[in-house]
């Protein structure tokens, strides 16, 4: 690749020996300077991989004051000791891990493909990167040639350099001097994620079945803004090293039978549960229409007749690609990454061209229905434009729909938004989306995501009607769908109270890779009790944050229900085949360690990200408070449309007492009453948590799992908890 070289290093790739290459590569963009840091033992042992490896690095080496365009923030890419081993379906997984332009806390977005593999073979557990180059560059990690450059970044012509999707395979290309290959893989950022809050990250491998280039995403948070900020437009990584056994394992037999035990639980239960391998994620659309759980409308409503217009059958009738396993990486039987080909663009900037499109997963569809959009083609133009452009799906979907219903409400008016931005209009939803890449127009407050778009159109109204800003944001942040500055994913939670706790205590805010309970609550009803739902409260979360530092899919877990698992006292938490993960996580590294020993490694994870939110201004009870509308119908035309339902509920809960016979006076006590139920649950959940009421740790907590720092003793002191300071020996 014919490029200005900045800085370049010579070495000798780390080997990966149980899941581990030992090492991580530090780079500083201000300087810049490449450095390579030694793994202590203690550090793996502690904090795993992964989210645990980003948690590490930020808490040490960040301050309360950070925010993410400071030169200081760290931005972490990281996969884990079982990323990358392909005779266990759902390894290519990683994370990639900042302070989040959103919600100025830590943030991390979970990604597939085949960069932290290969990362990995080069001989890198993890990537951290500080500084802000003087101007855009790139990243190449070549194990090949045995060296690490940092250059200038290519320039390939207007078209391509964006920095979106056909940058990454132009640099692809190049790398592999004309050819697209699998020993290489890229990470980009679009220029979207230049100019709004929830820019996202592009992971680009090549795929020798489609013969083009792929993409995933890191969707949330904002961590291709944090990227493109620092000037970092793309990283490479190339290894030709075998990647049969890539991990070394410790206990080659175990991780052989764990992954071949699990691979026959996914291709016999799959076909019979959510079918995920034929119809990929979207399947998820029909059943959460018929369980009044699709956000339609901003939320307001959960099912829509116009929804199974774009139901899986749909997509895969008129775009995905049959007969092809759409695995994310080697060794996947769910193989739910749908993708089509030669689709026709007929709308923006690359109008005209035909395009492969990844996706859309159901997350992206369900943003769709969030701004009353059921249109088919626009999903599949609607996804590929973000990615290219480097946006969000779900933070554009939700911002999108509360500026509409901003309009639908009158708070905002034709003048205001300079175009018809009305439910289902494709058009104006098409114009918010360029527009908002662009940093034009109303694009330019879309971009700054739900929590500061309120506060713009609350200063505009407030002045046009002479009322004061308090009163209309009060009003406003009753639908405004964001906990902590991050907008929610793509799940009603009026009739769940666990998947609203899911969310609220969510500790990046309301994404749903936390805490999924929509399915167990709402749907199978296996957590039926109040005590139940907040014992769920806090296992659910533990495993799941695993699963996010050992670099591995969940969804072979969470979505494929073992044949075994009902014989279980806790079907839901389906641990016949979590059984098969402590087995292959033992078998990789060389433990002994039992599902507690796991679930309390990730105690210690969820710990360390409390203290760094409470750091950050982000970590008690005020910040675990949800929208009204994410507890019940906010508004009489919610309540009308399942009116059923919540009067029966309404009964359930007044038992003997007669509820109001005036239908307005049912709503709102029915809304009271559920304020209350979530108040309760925030009460429970931290005594379950080992929490204050307030929601910080206690100081016992801390110590359990080695936290007590003076760091972390100088943070509860503030919040009057544990006020003596840590005295060393």
């Amino acid at each position: 690749m014919e490029t200005k070289i900045l800085t370049s290093i010579q070495y000798k790739p780390y080997p990966v020996q149980g899941g581990y290459s030992g090492r991580i590569l530090e780079i500083d963009l201000s300087t810049p300077e490449i450095s390579v840091m030694e793994v202590p033992s203690e550090y793996k042992e502690k904090y795993i991989g992964g989210r645990g490896y980003a948690l590490k690095l930020i808490w040490d080496r960040v301050q309360s004051e950070t925010q993410y365009d400071s030169p200081e923030n760290i931005l972490v890419m990281a996969g884990g000791p079982l990323c990358g081993d392909a005779r266990f379906p759902g390894s290519g997984k990683f994370i990639i891990g900042t302070i989040s332009p959103l919600t100025h806390t830590f943030i991390d977005s979970n990604v597939g493909g085949h960069f932290a593999p290969l990362l990995k073979q080069c001989g890198f557990d993890a990537l951290a990167v500080t500084g802000i180059s003087r101007s855009e560059v790139i990243l190449v990690v070549d194990g090949d040639e045995g060296t690490i450059s940092i250059a200038q970044a290519p320039v390939f012509g207007e078209a391509i350099d964006s920095g979106g999707l056909s940058y990454g395979e132009r640099l692809l290309l190049e790398l592999n001097g004309g050819e697209l290959k699998e020993n290489a893989a890229a990470v980009t950022a679009g220029s979207g994620a230049c100019n709004a809050r929830f820019g996202i990250v592009n992971s680009l491998y090549y795929d020798r079945q489609r013969k083009r280039v792929r993409s995933k995403q890191a969707g949330r948070g904002g961590t291709g803004t944090v990227m493109r900020h620092k000037g970092l437009k793309s990283v490479l990584v190339r290894s030709s090293i075998s990647r049969i056994k890539a991990n070394h394992p410790v206990d080659r037999g175990a991780v052989k039978h764990a992954g071949a035990e699990l691979k026959k639980v996914v291709s016999k239960m799959d076909p019979q549960q959510l079918r995920l391998a034929s119809w990929g994620t979207p399947v998820l659309i029909e059943y959460m229409n018929n369980f009044h759980i699709l956000p339609v409308n901003n939320y307001q409503y959960g099912q829509a007749e116009e929804a199974n217009a774009v139901f899986a059958e749909e997509f895969l009738d008129k775009y995905f690609s049959k007969n092809i396993p759409d695995g994310c990486y080697y060794g996947c039987n769910l193989a739910c990454a749908k993708g089509a080909e030669d689709v026709d663009l007929t709308r923006g900037p690359n109008a005209g061209e035909k395009v492969g499109v990844d996706g859309p997963e159901y997350e992206t569809a369900g943003a769709l229905t969030c701004m009353g959009i059921f249109d088919l083609h626009y999903n599949m133009e609607y996804n590929w434009y973000c990615d290219q452009h480097g946006l969000d799906t779900i933070s554009m979907g939700v911002t999108g729909g509360f500026l509409m219903e901003c309009v639908q409400r009158g708070f905002l008016s034709k003048e205001d938004t300079g175009y018809d931005l009305t439910w289902g209009n494709v058009e104006g939803a098409d114009r918010l989306l360029h527009e908002t890449a662009r940093g034009e127009g109303l694009g330019k407050i879309c971009g700054q995501g739900v929590h500061r778009a309120k506060a713009w159109v609350a200063e505009r109204y407030a002045k046009k009607a002479g009322v004061p800003v308090e009163e209309v944001m009060e009003e406003l942040s009753k639908f405004g769908m964001e906990v902590k500055g991050l907008e929610f994913s793509m799940y009603i939670t009026k009739e769940s109270l666990a998947q609203q706790g899911g969310y609220g205590f969510a500790l990046k805010g309301p994404q749903h890779d936390e805490a999924w309970l929509i399915f167990i609550d709402q749907v199978h009803k296996e957590i039926p009790t109040f005590e139940d739902k907040a014992a769920a409260l806090k296992w659910f979360p533990l495993i799941r944050t695993w699963f996010n530092a050992v670099g591995l899919c969940k969804l072979h877990w969470i979505d494929v229900r073992h044949p075994d698992a009902a014989n279980t006292d806790n079907p839901a938490q389906n641990q016949p085949t979590l059984e098969y993960y402590v087995e292959y996580f033992n078998g990789t590294v060389g433990t002994a360690k039992t599902l507690q020993d796991i679930l309390d490694d990730s105690e210690r994870l969820q710990l360390l990200q409390k203290l760094i939110n409470l750091r950050h201004g982000r970590g008690t009870r005020a910040s675990d408070q949800i929208p009204l509308r994410a507890m019940g119908p906010v508004y009489y035309n919610e309540y009308e449309a399942r009116a059923e339902y919540y009067d029966e509920w309404l009964k359930e809960q007044l038992g003997n007492e007669e509820p109001p016979k005036d239908p307005r006076e049912r709503h709102r006590l029915l809304m009271e009453l559920r304020q209350e139920a979530y108040q309760k649950l925030c009460d429970a959940v931290y005594k379950e948590k080992g929490y204050t009421p307030d929601g910080v740790p206690l100081r016992e907590t801390l110590e359990r799992f080695g936290l007590l720092d003076d760091q972390a003793m100088d943070l509860l002191s503030r919040f009057g908890v544990g006020r003596e300071r840590l005295i060393s020996n």
